[in-house]
């Protein structure tokens, strides 16, 4: 700075395009809350142990443990909100290793909480309370070294590198570790416990049949998504080891995650049961008989009426539906003594909500979007093979041409961009560039909705880095609605985003993104040499496929963009062409201006014409016009039906509320 105090560093390249989104100003600090929140009842553990005040913590403990389970969860679900309104991959979990490393803690954050309600009761849970809180703290350390090291570079889709800060983090997990093995280990005969086994009627049995399979569950995603780090061990030793993560994400996780939540749902429900009905024989179970065979007839009348056939999927909405009505019968008798301590029956309700949404949203999740053209889409990387998937679940939209997809008649109108101060979206022929960055001149009145929000000639302020597209849906009624999902770039990184728009209907969503433009990627479009064409007034025009008529050439008095005198001379053609839907207007300009000659050539993108206005014959009335060809405007769409997500989202909701109520009822007690 002192050799030149005017130094003023490079801009820098700005965010990618994926993280050009207000889902990333929120879930990413929320969930770092979470993690940040484990460190409480972790600190109160050790202080127990640490002062030998074995139960004492507990009780202030707990309602941070809830924080901590409700904050970290719902930095979860935003980040399923985020991947599922941003990314382009159609679902909202893609069991990635950094989506498992957030995971894993939480559930044993979960198992945790419900051993610690226990312990608040008797010693029974105490040495698994212990256990669970310093655990989850331990994972969430290791979710942060998984991260932030770099390890997960060749596993994980986030583009998260080794920032040089691995050793440090390293270090810093194990001295957790070690801190918490020797207190556990010094105190762990000290620990008061239950000398009696816990009863198969008891509260205590139950819920530690849920802690296990919560465990286990978290157990089973931990050691699939450690395998990099095995990997990196045995390359210390100077062994190869040739273990590789599942190639199946979703289909090898799902598969065991699916069979977990199945007893997760019976079991929390029958915990639940003997949390507030405390029985000592056999006879306690005639009171879930009638839930039993009540949820046995939900599940075959909701499998039936939706059509879910696989038995797998039937033996989770059934576990759902007993879940639902177990907890649903508590909630009714217990909100009559207050509905303070309805929150556990609450959050188990929202799980059971949960498992229908994701049972029915990724399970019956269906592609409409299908190639019937018998074209072969090999614009892309993803189109490479004509029996390629993707190249069979697309569909090729002309501008403006009307195709068939699933009950809608479906249109592409064109490109769209956004105009600061204008509602929804400005087709971008009506601006031109200003010679400032971010700004563009409208070339005529910017309307919305019959209201005028700007005047020719002004300047506005646009967001280039966005484009979106216009998809009108028109159904056999004649209802019509229009999406308009977006391709986000950025130039400075010379990548681009793909984000999807949807339409949510009560009963499914209609999730659609355009999977490829040809202007995608920059590329230019190649037009034909120009066909010279010569008419008078009032002539007809074959151009390329389709009839033209010169209806008139006027003289220009003013022209944007260009200062006329005296001496200059402009003249505007108005050309108007029928398409195959609709007629089009082509208004090239002829110009003359310091004795030089200029041509203002005016394009039709939705007909693949370019038309030139060459020249003028003033003796003969005769004028000239040259007509370039290129591919007409079009874009690759794919769309997915996703029924029942909403029963997800609810879910979520009400899980969440559930632990809300929790927290606040343990935090005042």
């Amino acid at each position: 700075f002192q050799r030149n105090p005017n130094f003023v560093p490079e801009d820098g390249t700005g965010l990618n395009a994926l993280l050009q989104n207000y889902w990333m100003v929120i879930h990413p600090p929320t969930l770092f809350l979470g993690f940040a929140a484990t460190l409480v009842p972790f600190a109160f553990a050790v202080a127990g142990l640490w002062y030998r005040k074995y139960t004492e913590w507990i009780k202030p403990a707990t309602p941070w443990m809830l924080f901590a389970v409700l904050v970290l969860g719902t930095g979860i679900i935003m980040g399923g909100v985020w991947a599922y309104e941003t990314l382009n991959f159609g679902g909202y979990w893609n069991w990635d290793p950094v989506e498992n490393a957030v995971y894993i803690p939480w559930l044993t954050l979960v198992a945790g909480l419900h051993t610690m309600l226990l312990a608040r009761r008797n010693g029974t849970a105490l040495k698994a309370s212990l256990l669970l809180v310093i655990t989850s703290f331990i994972l969430i350390l290791y979710s942060t070294f998984l991260t932030r090291s770099g390890i997960l570079g060749n596993a994980s889709v986030h583009s998260f590198t080794d920032l040089g800060l691995s050793g440090q983090l390293l270090v810093y997990l194990l001295a957790f570790v070690l801190l918490s093995a020797v207190l556990l280990i010094r105190e762990w005969k000290r620990l008061p416990s239950d000398p009696k086994e816990a009863a198969v009627y008891s509260r205590e049995f139950w819920i530690f049949l849920g802690v296990t399979v919560l465990t286990l569950t978290a157990f089973q995603v931990l050691v699939p998504t450690s395998i990099p780090v095995w990997n990196k061990v045995v390359e210390l030793f100077g062994a190869v080891s040739n273990v590789a993560p599942p190639a199946d994400q979703v289909g090898f996780y799902t598969q065991f995650q699916l069979w977990f939540f199945v007893f997760i749902a019976i079991l929390s429900s029958i915990g639940q049961f003997f949390w507030w009905k405390r029985y000592e024989n056999a006879k306690s179970l005639n009171w879930l008989v009638m839930p039993l065979l009540l949820a046995l007839l939900v599940a075959a009348a909701v499998a039936a009426a939706t059509g879910v056939a696989d038995w797998k999927y039937i033996v989770l909405l059934y576990a759902a539906a007993f879940s639902l009505i177990v907890n649903g019968r508590i909630l009714w008798m217990i909100v009559r003594k207050g509905y303070k301590l309805s929150g556990g029956a609450v959050s188990h309700m929202g799980v059971a909500l949960m498992l229908i949404g994701i049972l029915y949203s990724s399970g019956y999740s269906k592609v409409v979007s299908m190639n019937t053209t018998g074209l072969l889409f090999s614009r892309s990387e993803d189109f490479t093979k004509d029996d390629n998937k993707e190249n069979k679940e697309n569909t090729l939209l002309w501008v403006n041409e009307p195709t068939r997809i699933d009950k809608y008649w479906v249109t592409y109108r064109g490109r769209r961009t956004e105009v600061k101060g204008v509602p929804g979206y400005v087709n971008p022929k009506l601006l031109t560039d200003a010679d400032v960055p971010f700004r563009a001149v409208a070339l005529n009145p910017i309307e919305q909705n019959g209201r005028t929000y700007y005047q020719k000639g002004d300047t506005v302020r646009i967001f280039p880095e966005n484009t979106y597209y216009e998809v009108e849906y028109r159904d056999d009624r004649g209802r019509v609605f229009t999406l308009y999902p977006r391709v986000q770039k950025n130039g400075d990184m010379g990548g681009y985003a793909i984000s999807p728009d949807i339409r949510k209907d009560a009963n499914r969503d209609l999730y659609t993104f355009v999977n490829y433009d040809p202007n995608m990627g920059g590329e230019k479009k190649e037009w034909s040499k120009p066909e010279e064409h010569k008419a008078h007034v009032g002539d007809t025009l074959y151009l390329n496929d389709y009839v033209a008529v010169l209806e008139g050439v006027n003289r220009l008095t003013e022209l944007p963009g260009v200062q006329l005198t005296a001496n200059d001379a402009a003249v505007r053609a108005t050309i108007r062409v029928l398409g195959k839907t609709q007629p089009y207007t082509a208004q090239p300009v002829f110009l003359i201006k310091d004795r030089m000659v200029g041509q203002m050539a005016e394009t039709i993108d939705d007909l693949g014409l370019r038309i030139t206005f060459l020249n003028v014959d003033p003796r003969t009335g005769e004028f000239t016009f040259g007509v370039s060809r290129t591919q007409k405007d079009y874009i690759i769409l794919k769309a997915y039906v996703k029924p029942y997500i909403n029963v997800l989202w609810i879910g979520c909701v009400v899980m969440l509320v559930g632990f809300v109520m929790s927290m606040f009822k343990n935090n005042r007690q």
